[in-house]
């Protein structure tokens, strides 16, 4: 493969979020030379998350990160940053799982699967489709969240008023994909101009 397939391949990403239901998932055509730290900032935007703790992700054994002072005992975690999404692929599909927040523990299950060309014209990271809105962030994880949409949903409960203040205009079923394509969008105009600028000759 040429340098310039490996920059124009891409695969498609599934991404659920364990313990959903009804499931809550996106699907994204990613670049396979983004660095696994680049896909983070995809989830981020495809979910919807703002990037405000801690994450990795877990592929067989191995964990990738950002680097930290004490790995507790587990196996140490490498650079993400340093290793592109290629490199962790296998040809027919690819499992992942991605952990966001380490308290409220947000896990995803990542699916990587259809290697291909990319088309000419379209910036990746894009948008394909999902369902169900992301959680909102420090709402006690799945147990919470599940927790306040019931309380939000019985006026007679002594949390009502306070859950319902808490959510603001959050509705699970609704999907902001205007922001979603706008934020992906900004990720795909980051790696074009990078990639210019590798690509641009020396005076």
């Amino acid at each position: 493969m040429s340098a310039t397939d490996s920059v124009n391949e891409i695969c498609t990403l599934r991404i659920e979020l364990q313990g959903s239901d009804p499931p809550i998932w996106r699907q994204v055509e990613v670049p396979t030379s983004i660095t696994l730290k680049v896909l983070h900032d995809v989830l981020q935007a495809a979910m919807g998350w703002f990037d405000q703790h801690l994450w990795e992700f877990t592929i067989g054994k191995r964990r990738f990160g950002l680097p930290m002072d004490e790995d507790w005992g587990t196996e140490p975690r490498l650079m993400a940053a340093k290793v592109r999404l290629r490199e962790v692929l296998t040809p027919r599909r690819t499992n992942m799982t991605y952990v966001y927040d380490f308290g409220d523990d947000w896990e995803h299950r990542l699916i990587l699967t259809n290697i291909r060309q990319g088309e000419a014209g379209v910036g990746y990271p894009c948008y394909v489709g999902g369902e169900g809105n992301a959680p909102p962030e420090d709402c006690g994880g799945i147990p919470g969240f599940y927790d306040k949409l019931d309380i939000a949903a019985d006026p007679s409960h002594p949390e009502y008023d306070e859950i319902k203040a808490w959510l603001d205009d959050y509705d699970p079923k609704v999907i902001d994909e205007t922001q979603v394509r706008i934020s992906l969008g900004r990720i795909a105009k980051r790696r074009n101009a990078a990639r210019t600028r590798a690509t641009k000759p020396a005076p």
